[in-house]
């Protein structure tokens, strides 16, 4: 993909965001942010009754066009998927998804939807 198509991708996704809103019924309620900057998510999920699958993920959030293109494109990604998917990527794949030669210079941003889903799932997994 071409750096103007994904910039086009983030922007879609900024504009239109997947899966946004609060979620009925969430096992999970978690915010995360960065201070200095004003980015915030906040991630809802609810997993199966197996415990081992995302049932449902959404995110509500404020912030720049990376922070929140991140939480709808992984939260696209992560519908039905293993627990274990969200807390086996690493910071490197997100910048991949999203384009690493885009968003590199805002490392923190890329990373901060991901980063708060993983800790949903640790949260799930401590209470469960």
């Amino acid at each position: 993909m071409d750096r103007q198509a994904i910039i086009e991708r983030l922007l879609e996704h900024y504009d239109h965001p997947r899966h946004h809103g609060p979620l009925a019924e969430a096992d999970v309620t978690l915010s995360g942010g960065i201070p200095d900057c004003g980015d915030m998510i906040t991630i809802y999920l609810k997993v199966e009754a197996s415990g081992e699958h995302v049932a449902a993920l959404s995110f509500e959030g404020q912030g720049c066009t990376i922070s929140q293109a991140a939480a709808s494109l992984l939260s696209e990604q992560f519908q039905g998927q293993p627990l274990t998917l969200i807390e086996a990527m690493d910071d490197n794949e997100v910048l991949d998804l999203l384009g690493r030669e885009v968003v590199r210079a805002r490392p923190r941003c890329a990373t901060l939807a991901l980063n708060t889903m993983k800790a949903a799932v640790q949260a799930y997994r401590r209470r469960h």
